[in-house]
This record gives structure tokens, sequence and C-alpha cells, in this order.
């Protein structure tokens, strides 16, 4: 059907087009990508097995969806996308103020308009992307701005009467009338806003200032819910609930590499950056295990969650950190350091909420206890687990290590050093090169020197090591020598 040769209602008509609602409409588009194994909502991660299944169940049974999450679990971004779930295009009335269905007119202006021109009614089409309704529920919402009210300036212009349903001027939701409307934050809207979606969706009418307007609307209403809100600010009002067909719950990735497929999606990053800074493989791991460490910490609210934000816009940080460095040093290229990860806290800080004995050690601090944790949950994957408990003359794979810095009294290993003295540093210690040698024989080139710093971090967090932050540095030593020094 060529949408272009068919602009009037006539047209319409002798094109065989048949109506259909907004529901039906996404649950034979979801059939036919089901039924041809095309994937659906592509571009959200690690939902495939849970969230879509349910979510895909709610369309195919035509329900109106609540999207029941913690921050930063995607819920806005599955609800837009069911657009990919429509018809490209459909046909409205033109001029319309709700989308009128040519077949089906439901509006005044769209049946006088039809009932004067019949066939030669004018029509117009309108493409899916136009077709999604967002609104944050914000405390000062009120009825009118979701529903409508009487427009008195209309009323003066056009010379009626406040008892002319003409009067009407139409709020958010009859505006998106064949489109997807979604109302993010339900809690938030007062109650009796809520109370005043209640016909809408079970039996399609509205109620403006004593007009019933008998309107069928055809709608698909997806709603997202943060649980923390139903405690803290407001709640969803039973009889709405009812009227919810699907409550469906979102969750955080559940592993590393499902998070490193979200990070590296929506972080965005420019070309320049990502030539300049190479990130080792491990370096992405542990930004995204700072983030599994701080949803279990004990000085942050699990209640309020930790949001996938924060990996991305710690990842973003962390480039920049490196990103920096080469500018500061003048070259082209560098590669990430452990200690890049200090550049990363105001993205940690930002993002978490804190308990009160998270406040009382300060969120700079929590944030540096966050990655130091991730460094001690990841080091047994890469090397030899460290026993709480040891005879005092086993020899371990770290004794030789260990007896380096007692011996050399450890180094001090600058924020802005450049690469060449950052690997001057880090080769001059045999024993590091031979650990690495041993466990990590396959290590890229590449990574070499960030896992040789990830050892030393690892061993500072199984009490082997010592590790000092200065004013521009970090200082290594062994742990006894570093306790002698603070006598």
């Amino acid at each position: 059907m060529k949408i272009e040769n068919i602009n009037t209602l006539g047209e319409l008509k002798k094109s065989g087009y048949q109506s259909k609602t907004i529901k039906d409409e996404l649950r034979n588009n979801l059939r036919e990508k089901i039924k041809s194994g095309i994937p659906t909502f592509e571009g959200v991660h690690g939902f495939e097995n849970t969230v879509i299944p349910e979510l895909e169940r709610a369309i195919l049974s035509r329900h109106n969806i609540n999207l029941l999450g913690l921050r930063g679990q995607a819920k806005t971004r599955l609800a837009r996308k069911m657009i990919e779930l429509l018809d490209e295009y459909i046909p409205y009335v033109s001029g319309s103020e709700i989308n009128d269905d040519p077949l089906n007119p439901i509006s005044r202006f769209a049946k006088d308009l039809i009932d004067e021109k019949g066939d030669t009614t004018p029509i117009s089409w309108l493409h899916r992307s136009e077709r999604f309704f967002e609104k944050l529920a914000t405390p000062d919402v009120t009825v009118a701005d979701l529903i409508g009210d009487v427009d008195p300036i209309k009323a003066a212009n056009l010379k009626l009467s406040y008892a002319d349903d003409r009067v009407i001027h139409f709020g958010m939701i009859p505006r998106a009338n064949r489109c997807i409307f979604v109302i993010n934050e339900l809690p938030d809207l007062q109650a009796r806003i809520q109370v005043a979606l209640f016909n809408i969706l079970q039996e399609g009418d509205i109620q403006i200032r004593g007009f019933k307007v008998r309107m069928p609307l055809d709608m698909q209403f997806v709603f997202t819910a943060n649980p923390e809100d139903y405690t803290n600010r407001g709640s969803i009002v039973t009889p709405l609930k009812d009227r919810i067909g699907s409550q469906i719950l979102t969750h955080y990735p559940e592993s590393l590499k499902i998070a490193r497929k979200i990070t590296e999606q929506e972080a965005k990053l420019d070309t320049a950056q990502n030539d300049t800074v190479y990130v080792p493989s491990l370096a992405k791991d542990l930004l995204e295990q700072i983030s599994f460490e701080a949803r279990e910490s004990e000085f942050i609210d699990h209640k309020s969650g930790v949001s996938a934000r924060m990996s991305i816009t710690a990842y973003q940080n962390l480039l920049s950190t490196a990103e920096r460095r080469a500018l500061k040093a003048g070259v082209d290229r560098t590669t990430l350091r452990l200690s890049d990860f200090m550049g990363i806290i105001p993205s940690i800080t930002g993002k978490v909420e804190l308990v009160y004995e998270g406040e009382q050690e300060g969120a700079a601090a929590v944030a540096e206890s966050l990655i130091a944790s991730a460094v001690r949950t990841i080091f047994p994957a890469y090397f030899p687990k460290i026993e709480k408990l040891e005879k005092p003359n086993d020899k371990t794979p770290y004794s030789d290590l260990v007896e380096w810095f007692f011996a050399e009294s450890g180094f001090e290993l600058l924020d802005d050093c450049s690469d060449e003295d950052y690997q001057n540093i880090l080769g001059a210690i045999v024993p590091l090169e031979i650990l690495l040698k041993e466990y990590q024989a396959d290590l890229a080139k590449e990574d070499k020197f960030f896992m040789k710093e990830f050892i030393l971090w690892g061993l500072v967090e199984y009490r082997k090591l010592s590790k000092d932050r200065t004013d521009d540095g970090y200082q290594f030593k062994d742990i006894y020598g570093s306790y002698i020094s603070k006598l």
C-alpha cells in the first residue's frame, strides 16, 4: 500500500485498509517477529530470559503494563522499544487533535468533517516514531494536564457556550489516542490524579468539567515505578493496580559480561578517546565489579539500588582520566592504569544513597572501599587464592614479591608519570615479572603492566603489602615497614 497515493477517505477505503487497535498492532507484529525468529527489544541486554518473555506475554495478552524496578534498570528503554512493534504508518483524519481513525472516528470534529465531506475527507499519515508519548509523574501534574479542561479562550473565539463540548481542550492522554502513553514514576502521581485514570483504563470514557465525553480511546499504557517510592513518596492506589494487566519486575545485570555489554553500548565514547586510551579487559571487569560490590555494600541503601548509569559514567570518567594524563604528557596513545580508577570517584559518590554508617565514613571513602573490594573479589580469578591463615615458614607464590618489598622499602607510583617511567618502575620488580609469567603466561603485551599493578593492589587487599595515598600518587611498601614507619 503506497501511502503517498492515499490522501482521502475514499482512497483509503478503496485500498482495502482495515482498522485495528494499537494493542492488536503490537500483538500482530510481535507474533510475526517471534515466528520469524527476529529478536525483540534489541539493545536491552540481560533480560532475554526474564523480563522480555514476560513483556512479550503481556503484549500478546493486550495488557496495559507496569514495569516495576529500581533506578537504572532500563524500564523507560523497554517502553520506548515498543514503538518498533507498531505499524510503520497509520492514517488519521487531517486536523484531528486526537488522531482519529478515518474509519472509526470518535471526536466531534472528525465525525462532523466526515459527515460534511464524506469520501473526500482529507487524511494524513502518522509515523510510528510520532506515536510515543511520555509524562513524568511529578506532584504538580493536574487532571487538566492529563485529561483536559474547558478552554475559555476557545469559547470566546468561537463564541460558544461553556455547555458546548467544543470548548474542551484535550489533555495529553486524549491527544495520545492510538499511541503508546508512558507515565514514569507512577507512585509520585497524586492519588486523586491516579483516580482520574480509572475509567480511561477500563471503560474508555473521560469526564472533563462535568462533560461526560464517551470516547473509547485506543491506547497502550505503560507505567514505570520504583519500589522505593511505595514507602518514601507515595503509592499506586489499589483500584488502579487492579486495572493494570501485567506488572513486570526488572533487575540489574546478573553477570559481568552482560554489565560490560551495557556499559560499552551506552558510554558513547568518541573516536579520539577510543584511539587514545587502550583499556585492558581486566579493567572493564573491575569497573563492573564495583557496581556489584556497591549493591552488596553495608554502607549503601539497597532499597535505593545502584543504577547501571554508575558504571557508564564511571567508564567515561576512567577513560577521561587516562586521556588527560596522555594530553599532559604530550603522547598520542596510552594504556589505562589501575591508579586511574581514582578518577571515577566523583561518578560513584553522586550515584549511591548512603545509609547512616556510610555517611559517617564519607562518600569518597566508601567509593574507595568499593574499588578495593572489587579488586579483592576478582583477584582469585587470576592468581592463587591467599589464605587468611598461613604457617609462618610456608612459602607461597607471593613470598618472593613480599620479600622484595621488605628489602627495597617499596616505591612510589605517581598519577601523572610517563608511560616509560611507569613501565620502568613496575618492570624493575623481578618477582612481579616471574609471578606474571607463571600464572598469566598468555597475557597480551598491552595488558601486562595493568596486570602487574593489579597484583600489587590485590596483595594490599589481602594484607600482604601496604598502599598509602600521597598528594600525587600511591606509595607501596611491605606491610611491616609501613607499620614501623608509623610508630
